[in-house]
This record gives structure tokens, C-alpha cells and sequence, in this order.
């Protein structure tokens, strides 16, 4: 009988991001050969097992956030692959969420909801964070009439840091800022605390402050006042690379040693982002219509019906807020729910079509092709490999 090859993971369970990478990491080893798994629970930055300066396995799959990580991985000199941004070893194969793709989808989110004022709220002590405020920044700047601020937020590795500054900081900031405005926190726990500080100063969100958080960590998105918006990465497709690339690597293949980047699935729309930074009373009417009944076959004529305005008038307005049309605004929520059937369930495209207001699936695969690049059916698998 072969034997099984050994293979240690040394990744948090305390938060969602890490549990799904598991899962990715989980659902290869079930489709192709099995590993002897070991996996110790650990929080974030934890210390090494005590097991593993001895342990004679086949290879790792790691989060290398500690320099204490980094001397095992290399005195064990085993093939790895890093989860973690944090490149305390460079040269090996590395998995990361793709940062570019998380902050363009936070600059959508927002503009759809007609906000022109943005702000990043970031952690400093974190690579995927600085890499998450430049690629918003560049978003933003590339999109004319869009404002972007930022919190000059302090390092907890400061001499004199403390939180009840950082939060009085914080709550200041919130105070002065030009409203109303959306604000993109680098993870759910910064968001979190731009909710708490915005209740502390009676600042209404979402009218006021609309908050954006990245991980979509179920449990502590819903336990939020309101409940939090969220970015969802997509961390079960990380695990799966990072477990692809361990195999190759025991197999004695060679693979590239550079990052490999995953982009984020969507967002999940909750509260804290649920609603229209719109003045203009009927093009907010139109645009709730359009997002209701985007996918019943409407077409720009069941709009008008639904505003006191001339199609004209409709579309120059509509065009002047969002800098697209009604019959474009129209067609990005049928995409939009397309990308959404096509990940998150196996329905057929026939079906899919149908939920979609398309009587002809070979009509919506053109039109889906048309805004995204991908046929439909090549689309899945680009998300579900």
C-alpha cells in the first residue's frame, strides 16, 4: 500500500478568511490523492507546535507572519507554500487575495450607491492592507469626480500607542469628514470599529457614513449595529491553489515563485451600505426599480412608467449621476446575478437563463461574454478550478 504523504498546516481557525482556506485546502485533498494532515488550532501569530521542530513530513502549507514561523520553515528546508502577505520568506510560492480586484469592487459598490466622497480606514502593520489602500487610491483617481480621503491610522507597534487614542483618533476623524461619504475599512474588524465609533458620535450610518468591510465574516458581520457590507474574498479557491501547488512541488514539478493571486468573489450588501447617496428623488426610485426587476425582462420603457420624467430625461440624468445609461444599468444587474448563479450554485444555463429574463440561453451567453470576456460555462470553471 502507498504511502500517504505527510503534509502540516500551520494556519489560524480563529477567523473566517483562514477557516475557508482550510476548506479550499480540504475539498483538493478529497478530489486527488490524499495527504496525512496535520493541523494544530491556533490563533493568528502563534507561536510554532512544539511538534514540528522535530517533524519529518513531506511539506507545509503555512501562514509566515512571525519570524518564529519563518526559522522553522527554513531549518526544515521541506517544500511550502506561504498564505500569508506578510513575506517574512521570499522565493517560495505564495497565495494571496488579489488586492486589485478587492478594491475595485469597493469602488463600484459605492459609486453604484451614487457616493463621490471615499475613504480608506487601513491598518499599517499589515502588508495586504497597504496594498489594499494603494490599489483603492488608484481606483479612485482613475474615475473623475471622485473624492478620496484617508485615516492616519498609527501603529500598534508605536511607543505610544494605546487603543482609547487610536479610537479617539478615530471617532475625531469621523466627525470632521465632508458627509455623506463610504468608507472601506481593509477587514471586517477595522469596520467594526468605525461602526462602534460612529455610534459613540451619533453619526447615522448608512445616510450619513456608509462602512465596507473586507473577509465577510458571517458571524461578526451580523453582530454588528448595523449589519456590516463585506467584500467576499474568495479563500476557498486560495486553498485549493496553495494545495495544488504543494502537490506539484512534492511531486518534485517546479512552479513559479511568485505570488499567485486570487480575486474576490463579490460583495455581500448589508445594511451599513444599504442605501442611495443620491439627491435626486427619481432617479433613486428608478435605480430601486431597475435593481428589483433587473432579471423580470424589464426594459427601459417599465422605468419610465415608474418616474414623472421623458425617456430623455431619464436617460441624461441618470447618465449624469452614474455615467450610464438605464439600458446599462439594466444589463449589469442581469450580469450580476448571472456571475452570481454561476458560482454559487451548479443550476444549468438554461436555468440560469430563464432566472435571468433571458428567453434564449445562447442570447444571454453572448451578452454575458460581451461584459466579462468569458462564455458562461468558461466562466464557472474559471472560478470554481
Amino acid at each position: 500500500m502507498k504511502k500517504l504523504r505527510s503534509v502540516a498546516l500551520l494556519i489560524e481557525t480563529s477567523n473566517a478568511y483562514a477557516r475557508g482556506v482550510l476548506e479550499g485546502i480540504v475539498a483538493y485533498n478529497r478530489e486527488h490523492e490524499p495527504w496525512s494532515i496535520y493541523l494544530p488550532e491556533q490563533e493568528r501569530g502563534a507561536q510554532p507546535p512544539s511538534w514540528i521542530h522535530s517533524w519529518q513530513g513531506d511539506g507545509l502549507i503555512v501562514r509566515i507572519e512571525t519570524d518564529a514561523i519563518a526559522a522553522i520553515v527554513r531549518q526544515l528546508d521541506k517544500p511550502v507554500v506561504d498564505v500569508s502577505a506578510a513575506r517574512h520568506v521570499p522565493g517560495i510560492p505564495w497565495v494571496e487575495t488579489n488586492d486589485a480586484s478587492i478594491a475595485r469592487l469597493a469602488v463600484e459598490h459605492f459609486v453604484d450607491r451614487g457616493f463621490r466622497r471615499l475613504a480608506f480606514c487601513g491598518d499599517p502593520d499589515f502588508n495586504w492592507s497597504l496594498w489594499r489602500e494603494n490599489a483603492f487610491a488608484h481606483e479612485v483617481e482613475a474615475r473623475p469626480g471622485l473624492e478620496l480621503l484617508r485615516f492616519p491610522a498609527t501603529s500598534k507597534t508605536a511607543a505610544n500607542y494605546s487603543w482609547n487614542r487610536e479610537k479617539q483618533r478615530l471617532g475625531d476623524w469621523l466627525k470632521q469628514l465632508p458627509k455623506p461619504i463610504g468608507i472601506f475599512a481593509c477587514y471586517d474588524i477595522r469596520a467594526q470599529q468605525i461602526l462602534d465609533a460612529c455610534r459613540e458620535a451619533s453619526i447615522s450610518v448608512p445616510d450619513e457614513v456608509a462602512v465596507l468591510g473586507v473577509d465577510n465574516d458571517e458571524l461578526l458581520c451580523n453582530l454588528c449595529f448595523p449589519p456590516l457590507s463585506s467584500i467576499i474574498p474568495d479563500a476557498h479557491r486560495a486553498g485549493r491553489e496553495a494545495a495544488r501547488l504543494l502537490d506539484l512541488l512534492m511531486q518534485g514539478q517546479s512552479v513559479e515563485q511568485e505570488r499567485h493571486l486570487i480575486d474576490a468573489r463579490g460583495v455581500a450588501t448589508r445594511q451599513s451600505t444599504d442605501v442611495l447617496a443620491v439627491e435626486d428623488s427619481d432617479i433613486v426610485t428608478a435605480v430601486r426599480y431597475i435593481r428589483e426587476h433587473a432579471c423580470d425582462g424589464i426594459k427601459v420603457t417599465d422605468v419610465v412608467r415608474q418616474v414623472p420624467l421623458t425617456r430623455r430625461a431619464l436617460e441624461q440624468r441618470f447618465q449624469n449621476i452614474f455615467g450610464r445609461t438605464p439600458h446599462e444599468e439594466i444589463l449589469r444587474q442581469r450580469v450580476q446575478q448571472i456571475r452570481t448563479l454561476l458560482v454559487e450554485t451548479d443550476l444549468s444555463l438554461h436555468k440560469i437563463a430563464r432566472l435571468t429574463g433571458f428567453e434564449h440561453e445562447e442570447y444571454m451567453s453572448v451578452m454575458f461574454r460581451r461584459a466579462t470576456g468569458l462564455p458562461p460555462g468558461k466562466y464557472r470553471r474559471s472560478v470554481k478550478q
